[in-house]
């Protein structure tokens, strides 16, 4: 019931008309009653305005659910057993479909030898899925053959895979107690020889450590140039300096820096006094300043024949 306010009377005259009052007022609204949270409420209320309870109230307890509903459903050996399978299954088939699969194997940019050493490699006979290949693997295995420098391996439309191999150059040989090997130019082995007039063409070091200083071996034999139809090859000496090995058991011993240099003088000296022509054993140039020459036997018997032989002008 809302309260009322009694409106005033007033006592009206005889024969006027009724007049309202000057004043109406009208019936007020009770006040609003507010009821106080409770304690537990208003804690609560604070606690679900931290963040990490509403974290983990929308992200945390989800997640836990989920897992503890797959932890009891694969908690089931046999259930298990059954995903795996299925799994399984599922990627044999993706695998084994046409698109996938492998039928040719094309080797370019390889002689006879290396070719069918790459054909021996291939770690699964074709027909085969390419993923039951190991493309890095295989290419690991064909870059440990001395012959190969490089090789790319491309899985091309059709079901071929392209092997594209770039073999090393051999450019000197390399006599050693196993037998002669052929190297590149950085010295790195690129197969054996049996015989030395199998590869004419190519030039012979010698001695321990002479593959390490291939390229030193290949401008030497550049310089002396001229001279190389005399030459039978180098020898390493000591592993530090190289000779020079000519006809007749002849030898240029080199210094051990600037070699190159040295020979330039020793064919200075060839152009101007025919030096290379003469019977000596060793034609010491290790020090530049004074080169020494030793002559052979004979040579060095008819010398001191010509040199013990009296002049004309002192028998005058």
């Amino acid at each position: 019931m809302r309260p009322l306010i009694a409106e005033p009377r007033y006592p009206q005259p005889q024969g006027t008309a009724p007049q309202k009052p000057a004043l109406a007022l009208k019936p007020q609204k009770a006040p609003r009653r507010t009821v106080a949270p409770t304690r537990l409420a208003f804690r609560l209320e604070r606690l679900w305005l931290t963040p990490v309870v509403r974290i983990v109230t929308r992200v945390g307890v989800p997640v836990f659910c989920v897992t503890l509903g797959l932890g009891l459903w694969l908690g089931d050996g046999d259930r298990r057993a059954e995903l795996i399978e299925s799994y399984q299954d599922l990627r044999t088939q993706i695998e084994n479909r046409p698109e996938f699969q492998l039928s040719t194997l094309a080797i370019e940019g390889a002689s006879p030898e290396v070719e069918a050493a790459v054909q021996a490699l291939l770690p699964v006979r074709l027909p085969a899925s390419r993923f039951a290949l190991d493309l890095d693997g295989y290419r690991a295995a064909i870059l440990r053959l001395d012959a190969v420098k490089s090789v790319s391996l491309i899985v091309q439309p059709g079901g071929t895979l392209s092997v594209r191999v770039t073999e090393r150059e051999p450019v000197i040989l390399w006599r050693t107690a196993l037998g002669l090997q052929m190297l590149d130019e950085s010295g790195h082995r690129t197969a054996s020889l049996k015989r030395r007039d199998a590869r004419p063409d190519l030039p012979l070091i010698a001695g321990e450590g002479a593959d390490k200083a291939v390229p030193e071996a290949l401008a030497i034999l550049a310089a002396a140039k001229p001279i190389l139809p005399r030459a039978r090859g180098l020898i390493r000496i000591g592993e530090r300096r190289w000779d020079i090995v000519l006809d007749n058991d002849r030898r240029i011993m080199l210094p051990e820096n600037d070699p190159v240099q040295a020979i330039d003088r020793a064919l200075a000296l060839n152009a101007a006094e025919d030096l290379l022509s003469r019977d000596f054993t060793r034609l010491d140039l290790r020090n530049a300043t004074r080169p020494t020459i030793r002559l052979s036997a004979q040579a060095l018997v008819a010398f001191q024949q010509t040199a013990a032989q009296p002049t004309p002008e002192a028998s005058q």
